[in-house]
């Protein structure tokens, strides 16, 4: 191969989506380019003009346009365009022009064609019709060991089981002599039952799975309570079974047992039990000690303890993302690890201050109720009392209550909210029918500031306290939000405030204007305006879920929109969160605080692609969330 050929297939192979070509395929290109030198302010392609190449910038810079004169991109070094065109019907649908002198590789038709025919990632990159993000994402969770393995892999043993009617004593001797940490508790199912787990014996005999007694229980219930050897089990053991299907992944039974704070969970084939896993089972495949980390928590004896445990969460987050977790998983530990840390600082308060004088329950709002959590993250919280709760008596309590919590939080690393969305404000400490009344109002009249309120509270769940409270403004939410047009139009309009960028032009960030930015926030320029959107759609198709990719899956049963476009959203949120997240561990590995922010010079090629993938997915559902949700007129 001569020189310049050599150059030619040298330039190529660095950029995507040639960088991952074998080396047969890139001499093959190389072979067959055509080079052309345009200056400044030329046009090289022009609208509808007939395009027979692909089209690879070796130096230089270009700016493609839309149809109507818009900008659409500018494409620098390494880039292609002509793509489109050579998918369809070989016209120019994007004009190109010069922004300065550029060298141009026109590579023939019949080469992007083989290329696309033989190469799956080649393809990927350039077809409309197999999405990008997908494969990429889809690539990544292959990588997690603890997506693919099944949790029956971890079961070894069947599982020891007793009657609701055997006595503590006697489940205790079988325990010893099967060398089981736990018994499962069956029961028999009465006309009245409607049991999730009951199935039939090899003597066709009906049973319920009643739940489950560990060798802890046997210490804090039996023992502890002083309760008779004779003591029936089904008189021990709680009657909300926590289980896990045999053909879930290891990944799920170790988000559950972080969920729960629970070190044993039965294994179900279908109803029927198959086994139990242990923490010690699912040790090798858990993404390092962020079970531990909660068990940990919980063990603390004060609020300078629980500060103490601040970087363990650091390191559990790396340690996390370096063996391959993906946004769901990661979002999910750390919100379990933040909830723990409230829950255990909600008990050292309450050991402080006496128990509460009325019922209560500790509230989280934001990415905490969303089960997305991330490493760089303040607090979020309030109070929900019981209707019985009188200011003057009761108010002083909570109000130590609350400031003890929020001082302990920002102890252990999660700052203080700017905006006071505190327990500590008395706005968001009220009794319940004082909170189901602002619910009311805010989606009845929703004025600005209600508005702002809505996409803060609309992010809600439970604690710890009397959960019933904060289900029912779930309730009261799911039910409301959808007969009210004017709020979803508002709701709407309030989520197109946070738009994407265009995307990356050599080492800046560029916006739709053409302006150049030196860094972005892919917080409140990707994953933020994402979730805001997809909440729009939950509220309106009645969704009582919190978690993004859950309300994507309630939105997909109403269809509330068109085949595949939850699924590209779905997508798109991934590779956001999972760049943010990257972005985060670096800045960790490298002792600087982590931010939401990433530079363009710190982004790979092909991430700058895929990032852009992503944000046109966003920008093409804010198109559509306003013409979905179109402002009623006055009095309706």
């Amino acid at each position: 191969m001569d020189v310049e050929l050599l150059e030619i297939r040298q330039h190529l192979g660095r950029f995507p989506p040639f960088e991952t070509l074998s080396d047969e395929l890139l001499d093959e290109v190389a072979s067959q380019v055509e080079v052309a030198y345009f200056k400044a302010d030329t046009d090289i392609l022009t609208l509808d003009q007939e395009l027979h190449e692909l089209c690879y910038i070796r130096s230089g810079a270009v700016e493609v346009y839309r149809r109507g004169g818009e900008l659409y991109n500018r494409r620098g070094e390494g880039e292609i365009f002509g793509q489109f065109s050579l998918l369809r019907n070989n016209r120019v649908r994007y004009p190109v022009r010069t922004m300065e002198d550029s060298l141009i590789y026109f590579i023939p038709e019949s080469v992007f064609h083989h290329l696309c025919e033989v190469d799956d990632d080649f393809a990927d990159f350039v077809e409309l019709s197999r999405p990008r993000l997908e494969s990429v994402v889809e690539e990544q969770k292959k990588n997690n060991d603890m997506m693919i393995t099944r949790v029956r892999k971890l079961v070894t043993r069947y599982p020891l089981m007793v009657e609701a009617s055997t006595s503590v004593q006697e489940a205790a001797s079988q325990i010893t002599d099967f060398q089981a940490s736990a018994v499962l508790v069956l029961d028999t199912p009465t006309e009245d039952d409607n049991p999730r787990y009951s199935f039939v014996d090899s003597e066709e005999r009906s049973w319920q799975l009643r739940g489950i007694l560990t060798d802890s229980d046997f210490r804090t219930r039996v023992v502890a309570e002083g309760l008779s050897p004779d003591t029936p089990v089904g008189d021990v053991v709680a009657g909300n079974v926590i289980a896990i299907q045999s053909d879930e992944s290891v990944q799920e039974a170790m988000l559950i047992m972080l969920r729960h704070n629970i070190h044993h969970l039965p294994v179900m084939y279908r109803r029927r039990p198959v086994g139990i896993v242990h923490l010690s089972d699912i040790i090798r495949y858990e993404t390092q000690s962020s079970l531990y980390l909660v068990s940990n928590i919980y063990h603390q004896p004060s609020a300078e303890g629980l500060a103490r445990l601040a970087p363990d969460v650091r390191a559990a987050f790396v340690r996390m993302v370096e063996e391959g977790a993906d946004s769901r998983m990661l979002g999910s530990a750390l919100s379990t690890i933040g909830r723990s840390f409230t829950r255990r600082l909600l008990e050292l308060g309450e050991e402080r201050l006496g128990p509460p004088p009325v019922p209560y329950c500790f509230m989280a709002l934001g990415s905490m109720a969303r089960n997305e959590q991330s490493i760089s993250t303040d607090q979020d919280n309030a109070l929900v009392l019981s209707d019985d709760f009188d200011p003057e008596q009761h108010d002083a309590y909570f109000l130590a209550l609350a400031q003890f919590v929020s001082d302990g939080l920002d102890a252990c690393g999660y700052p203080y909210c700017k905006g006071d969305i505190m327990a500590t404000n008395k706005s968001w400490r009220q009794p319940l029918s004082v909170w189901k009344r602002y619910f009311s109002e805010w989606i009845a009249d929703p004025s600005p500031e209600r508005l702002l309120h809505s996409s803060i509270f609309f992010d809600l769940d439970a604690v710890y306290g009397e959960h019933v409270l904060v289900e029912q403004l779930q309730d009261l939410v799911a039910q409301q939000a959808a007969r009210h047009p004017r709020f979803l139009a508002a709701m709407a309009r309030n989520a197109l405030n946070r738009t994407p960028p265009l995307g990356f032009f050599r080492t800046f960030v560029m916006e739709k204007d053409g302006k150049h930015n030196n860094s972005i926030n892919l917080k409140r320029r990707g994953t933020a305006p994402m979730v805001d959107l997809i909440r729009v759609h939950a509220l309106a198709c009645g969704s009582s879920a919190q978690n993004s990719f859950d309300r994507l899956d309630d939105i997909d049963r109403t269809q509330l929109l068109a085949p595949g476009v939850s699924d590209r959203l779905r997508y798109a949120l991934e590779f956001l969160s999972m760049s943010r997240i990257h972005h985060q561990v670096i800045d960790i590995q490298h002792d600087q605080t982590p931010d939401n922010n990433i530079e363009p010079e710190n982004v790979s090629s092909s991430e700058r692609h895929h990032l852009k993938d992503a944000f046109q997915a966003l920008s093409h559902a804010q198109k559509f969330l306003k013409f979905r949700y179109p402002m009623p007129a006055r009095g309706k």
